[in-house]
């Protein structure tokens, strides 16, 4: 059975209350942590090689050690909990079955880091979630877990929720910032970074939920020990999202270096593809990831099995692999349409653009235009071309990832896919065709 760390007791009874949480063993790592200085917190989860689960999979110990320390100036740590990615509700489903692990990082973290007000950025839609978490943080106060004093050790830490307005732009991290701060959710320009300047022009660290919620059993088990579970550099455990034409939907904890064929078809977890079916591409890590074919996604270009890890799903670069993202896993079968899917992965890209850059702005409107005539039996073959020039022209050339996001979807769409966007081209000419028959013969279809 493979090792759970972050859901292995949500079958126990009242364990989304504190009290069910202390009887399984919660708040055990903050008593542990806080007897310990904070630089040696911070070398645990440096030594856990824990890397950030929201999508970027950047190294966790590093980030923390980046944040600025100018005297008299107050830093803080901003939970991002606006999960908006589509295919993608582990967070959710954290913060929902089991609040507390969440605020037990974030409070050993917060101590690791020297903040003492700590904010958990939730996406404006989860108000079910943000209710539960209000009310664990409060149960959290009521037990001297947070506010002054915490366990004796002298030291204070709030602890707030804020909820957002329900913007995609708002999982980058500097566009959250400034919507916490109660401006327009636009991304800044970096550098400086929010390690340097972040809320209120203060040292700040944003991590994902469940990010933070690893924290716990690092201080647990030892960074030492977590870095022995997984493979390589992908270290610990991972939350997956799986979703599509799978026999079961649903979040799992997998521990990094899972063969992808056992995830996608054991019955511990996917249960292969409904109906029976064949599988015909999968979006490994939510939409702004590039879609791979079936057989590319469970084979690396040297013939190896593929590996749920960081770096056994990129191999082979964009050309041929994807990356593990923030977990979304959705699998198409064979008779899903590609540029279907596609449209509406660029339709919500174009949608939850801020407009600040250009190419995204103008970039994401044009690719959602096109992919909809070639649904609507009007595509032709040079606007293929145009949609892989129109992405090429976004990849690389906006403030924040969301124009990546939009761009690679399309180009890999493009590249492993291209004969599907020919079908529809061919299709809509026969249609056009047969549609002029019957006006130029004053007939009606029968």
């Amino acid at each position: 059975m493979a090792k759970q760390l972050l859901i292995n007791d949500l079958d126990k009874e009242g364990i989304a209350t504190l009290a069910g949480y202390k009887a399984h063993g919660g708040y055990a790592a903050l008593e542990k942590a806080v007897k310990m200085k904070p630089e040696e917190v911070v070398s645990e989860v440096q030594k856990s090689g824990l890397r950030g689960r929201g999508g970027a999979g950047f190294p966790t110990g590093m980030k923390w050690s980046f944040i600025a320390k100018p005297p008299g100036v107050p830093r803080y740590l901003v939970c991002n909990a606006d999960e908006s990615e589509p295919g993608t509700f582990k967070d959710r489903y954290l913060m929902q079955r089991k609040p507390h692990i969440l605020i037990e990082g974030m409070i050993i973290s917060s101590f690791a880091l020297g903040a003492n007000t700590s904010y958990i950025y939730i996406r404006g839609e989860m108000m079910y979630q943000f209710h539960i978490l209000e009310k664990a943080i409060q149960e959290a106060y009521d037990a001297g877990y947070l506010g002054k004093n915490i366990l004796g050790t002298g030291y204070d830490l709030d602890l707030y929720v804020h909820p957002g307005a329900g913007a995609y732009i708002c999982g980058e991290e500097t566009g959250l910032i400034e919507s916490l701060e109660g401006k327009r959710g636009n991304p800044r320009i970096k550098p400086p970074f929010p390690a340097v300047k972040g809320v209120w022009q203060c040292p700040t660290v944003v991590n994902n939920v469940e990010t933070l919620a690893a924290v716990v059993p690092i201080i647990n088990m030892t960074g030492d020990e977590y870095a022995k579970i997984g493979i390589g550099r992908s270290t610990g455990t991972k939350l997956i999202s799986a979703s599509g034409h799978i026999n079961k939907p649903g979040v799992y904890e997998i521990e990094l270096g899972l063969p992808v064929e056992e995830f996608l078809y054991s019955d511990q977890y996917c249960g292969g593809i409904r109906n029976g079916k064949k599988l015909k591409a999968v979006v490994a890590g939510g939409s702004s990831v590039p879609i791979l074919p079936g057989e590319k996604l469970l084979k690396t270009p040297k013939g190896e099995p593929r590996l749920m890890s960081y770096e056994s799903l990129s191999e082979g670069g964009f050309g041929e692999g994807t990356m593990l993202g923030s977990g979304g896993f959705i699998v198409m079968d064979e008779d899903t349409s590609v540029v279907k899917n596609l449209w509406n992965f660029t339709r919500f890209y174009h949608h939850e653009s801020c407009g600040q850059c250009s190419p995204c702005r103008e970039g994401t409107g044009w690719m959602e235009k096109i992919l909809h005539k070639f649904l609507d039996g009007h595509g032709t073959m040079a606007d293929i071309d145009l949609l892989w020039d129109i992405q090429s022209k976004i990849d690389g050339r906006t403030i924040c990832p969301l124009g990546d996001a939009a761009s690679w979807p399309v180009a890999s769409a493009i590249r492993h896919f291209r004969s599907e966007f020919e079908e529809y081209v061919k299709n809509g000419e026969n249609m056009r065709d047969i549609q002029h028959y019957y006006r130029v013969n004053n007939l009606q279809p029968a």
